[in-house]
């Protein structure tokens, strides 16, 4: 016979939720590190090839 399964605590909630949360600023983060290597063109990993302004000028 099914049995209701126990109500999660708040406390574990919480926890999981932080966790959840943590993980998604250390991504957004990283992200932000590469994409700012990337403008100033400091980036190891990624090769941005340049273009040339003088069709601007």
């Amino acid at each position: 016979m099914a049995v209701p399964k126990k109500r999660t605590s708040m406390s574990k909630k919480r926890i999981r939720k932080s966790i959840w949360k943590k993980k998604g600023y250390l991504a957004a983060l990283k992200a932000f590190s590469l994409a700012k290597s990337v403008s100033t063109g400091h980036s190891k990993s990624f090769f941005v090839r340049q273009t040339s302004n003088k069709a601007l000028d």
